[in-house]
């Protein structure tokens, strides 16, 4: 929708003065408070949120829709920390397992004639595996497939298996890179206010070492992506915190490829107790995530978690990602309770979800380069 139309529709509206003068700043793409993000959360209703969020995404990335071909590794769910959203750690020795390298390397050989561009790698925080043993797997994984891209560990796991292994983080990181490391996820974000986070993570890296390994990383050219976790205990005003930190570091880096909103979810964990929000709820969240962080350039809605339908109709307000194929390769939202217990899609599904949705499918690799079929 243009512009002008827009505006004209928000002329004929019943909206405060306050929505209306926010909605002419994101329509002139500039940048809204903290406090003007907040009254979106509050005052906003979803239809008003998605035409914006759409004016917004189809400016940065017109009609087209990014997706990969990619392959997940889970090394172990063997964790460190309990946290108290988590269905996916173990909880005693007999659920817990862990992949050996031999293993790993069958999961990658199984796949590779997808033509996959990316192996995505995080897992529980291993109290015994530091810097030198998950380093010395992705090097060799990068001398049998160099072409591939490796986007692994979330900042929780290299803090520890840095300190672990006694170097500085800024050493440790150059040394994953040495190895082969391309980029880091965004997990562990979960949601940076202290008093939340120490509530449902409280034993894990604090949000200042979140933020200090993702700016470091993008300081030495290892971008990396950013995650929020939503839809539990936190207000509004917790989740427009979070967005904040991350757009001042982007303003800083600007080594955040892409920013994906996570859904709680509430199968075996110990907050089960907390109803799950609804799809609106997630669907508004999608559009002031793609009106407030004007500085990353995409929003990626992550079909595993919130499922395909979802996923699909999330092209309407604000999301322009939908990241890849998985290969059932994931069992992190699976366990929680996520729609798609079998996570897997092939090409054609994915490209079919997209055109179904009247965007233009693009295959794209992990640093949103389009591959040319």
């Amino acid at each position: 929708m243009k512009k002008e139309l827009i505006l004209k529709t928000l002329s004929k509206s019943i909206l405060s003065e306050e929505l209306k003068k926010t909605s002419e700043k994101i329509l002139n793409f500039q940048r809204i408070s903290s406090e003007e993000g907040l009254f979106l959360y509050e005052k906003g209703e979803l239809g008003f949120l998605g035409m914006l969020a759409n004016y917004i995404r189809e400016n940065k990335n017109n009609q087209f829709v990014y997706y990969n071909q990619n392959l997940h590794i889970e090394p172990t769910n063997i964790c460190l920390y309990k946290c108290r959203f988590c269905s996916y750690s173990s909880k005693n020795n007999n659920d817990a397992w862990e992949l050996s390298e031999q293993q790993i390397f069958d999961k990658i050989k199984a796949n590779i004639h997808n033509k996959i561009s990316e192996i995505h790698i995080v897992g529980g925080v291993h109290p015994e595996r530091d810097l030198y043993y998950y380093g010395n797997i992705i090097k060799k994984i990068k001398e049998t497939y160099p072409s591939i891209h490796i986007k692994a560990f979330t900042a929780v796991e290299i803090e520890y298996m840095i300190n672990k292994a006694e170097l500085s983080l800024i050493d440790g990181l150059k040394l994953l890179k040495s190895f082969g490391l391309d980029s880091i996820p965004g997990g562990g974000a979960e949601i940076f206010n202290k008093n939340i986070r120490n509530k449902i993570c409280g034993a894990k890296s604090s949000s200042e070492i979140w933020l200090k390994v993702h700016e470091n990383a993008h300081q030495i050219g290892i971008p990396s992506n950013a995650t929020m976790l939503y839809g539990h205990i936190e207000q509004y005003k917790h989740r427009i915190e979070h967005l904040s930190l991350l757009r001042e570091l982007q303003d800083r880096t600007f080594g955040f490829n892409a920013f994906i909103p996570l859904k709680f979810r509430n199968k075996k964990n110990e907050l089960a107790g907390i109803k799950e929000v609804s799809i609106i709820e997630d669907l508004k969240n999608y559009a002031i995530c793609r009106i407030f962080l004007d500085n990353i350039p995409h929003i990626k809605a992550y079909w595993p978690m919130i499922g395909k339908e979802t996923a699909q109709i999330s092209l309407s307000f604000g999301v322009d990602d939908l990241d890849g194929t998985i290969n059932d390769s994931t069992k992190i939202y699976s366990k929680a309770g996520a729609d798609d217990l079998n996570p897997v899609m092939n090409k054609q599904e994915m490209i079919d979800l997209i055109k179904n949705a009247n965007r233009i499918p693009t295959e794209r690799d992990s640093l949103y380069n389009v591959i040319k079929n």
